[in-house]
């Protein structure tokens, strides 16, 4: 189909190709849908992290305080508040400070193959889930799982999480990404002990890359962003672990205590993820929206026209090259947008200079540093509209961030005062 026919059938796609900055609300949100997953699946996904603690609190140092748990604190944010005039109560989600990988990817990514070696070692009769995991730093484990590999496609934090677990127990690890991923990040692989395989078209080359190695090879197994239901449970299970949070910061969530959780979105997996956990655990009046840079807004415009994957960003004339590089996806997830259609209330989509703005002012009210893609989350809240009598509460999903090496951190923030004061002084005229 055109593009002109396309703009006739779903006008908004006439200012998404301008790259414009758009707000999609689904009409098809609370409706009845089939769904492939269901609570026991999360709970089944949790247990399964929670007998793994011993072995990640063993082989990971810095988890020692939260038990070899791999979680992140959810974090009030009042001077941002007020900095961005948002009623209500602000939250930051700090997935940007998770433990190992230092973004939500960690969720996700490490559990599948935190999985895939459970299966590995159970079929060669060394675990029983009543065993102290633990024992999966010994060498005779890491012998077993050396002779397996692990691909995956990634535009970087994915890659990160994967690489990094990977090669800890012992797999062959190779993680393909494109030419425009973060240098820091494909350095970081490579010292924790990965192979990096360079691409220079997008992040599509690199999963068809990853997948055609797997294919291949009976002892090889494929990470696929795209459809894969582990990492959506391990992403699920943050929303039984939010549920905790909130009832100990003591937060309603009701009729007239609604929550609205902003979460970045590239190809969809882990927001996807995180709002089926959400939606199973927290009910009808959690409310949550994807945010998508305005030159890649795959979910958006799969959606919307509920074509999903079989769409791109390119087929309306946008290049998918973005700052915030995590986000830079053309198509979405099957899977994710299946299941998302009835789920996510709406979607956005943020200019890259916004993402900026808003890191150098949390920078600055709160004195926390998140990556530009994890700000995405930050021009939600100026959506929505509720009824004055609600007390609702918000929660920005920092999706990463502290990974980033300094002197990259800086010149972010420096982005975003150069920025806030060039607006400060076109006012001024």
């Amino acid at each position: 189909m055109d593009l002109e026919k396309q703009i006739a059938q779903w006008p908004l796609i006439g200012e998404m190709s301008e790259q414009r900055e758009v707000f999609w609300g689904n009409p098809r949100y609370g409706q009845e849908a089939e769904c492939p997953f269901h609570r026991e699946d999360i709970e089944d996904a949790a247990e399964r992290l929670d007998r793994f603690a011993p072995y990640i609190q063993k082989a990971f140092p810095e988890t020692e305080k939260m038990g070899g748990i791999i979680e992140s604190p959810l974090r009030e944010i009042p001077q941002m508040q007020k900095a961005l005039g948002i009623e209500g109560r602000l939250f930051l989600k700090c997935d940007s400070h998770l433990p190992i990988s230092g973004s939500v990817k960690a969720r996700g990514g490490i559990y599948e193959i935190l999985k895939l070696a459970e299966t590995i070692a159970m079929e060669h009769g060394m675990l029983k889930t009543s065993d102290d995991y633990g024992q999966l730093t010994r060498e005779p484990f890491q012998k077993l799982f050396s002779g397996y590999r692990v691909a995956v496609g990634s535009t970087g934090n994915l890659g990160l999480a994967i690489g990094i677990i990977s090669a800890k127990l012992g797999f062959q690890v190779t993680v393909h990404m494109s030419r425009d991923a973060r240098q820091w990040k494909k350095d970081l692989l490579r010292e924790k002990g990965a192979t990096v395989k360079e691409y220079s078209q997008d992040y599509q080359q690199a999963v068809a890359a990853g997948r055609a190695e797997a294919e291949n090879d009976p002892l090889c197994h494929f990470v696929d962003d795209e459809n894969s239901a582990d990492l959506f449970l391990g992403y699920a299970a943050s929303g039984k672990r939010l549920k905790k949070q909130l009832d100990a910061q003591e937060i309603k969530v009701d009729e007239t205590h609604p929550l609205f959780v902003y979460l970045p979105c590239g190809v969809g997996g882990a927001p996807g993820g995180v709002t089926f956990g959400l939606k199973t655990y927290l009910g009808p009046h959690v409310h949550c929206i994807f945010a998508e840079p305005v030159h890649a807004p795959c979910m958006t415009l799969g959606l919307m026209t509920g074509l999903k994957d079989r769409i791109r960003v390119q087929d309306i004339g946008l290049d998918g090259k973005t700052e915030a590089d995590g986000l830079a996806v053309g198509r979405c997830s099957s899977l994710a947008a299946g299941v998302m259609e009835t789920m996510v209330q709406g979607c956005y989509t943020v200019q890259d200079e916004k993402l900026f703005s808003y890191l150098e002012l949390l920078a600055r009210q709160e004195q926390i540093r998140i990556e530009p893609s994890a700000c995405a989350g930050f021009e939600g809240p100026l959506h929505m509209m509720y009824n004055d009598e609600c007390e609702a509460s918000h929660i920005v999903w920092a999706t990463g961030g502290s990974m980033v090496p300094g002197e990259e951190m800086n010149a972010y923030v420096e982005k975003g005062r150069i920025l806030r004061e060039t607006r400060e002084k076109e006012r001024e005229i």
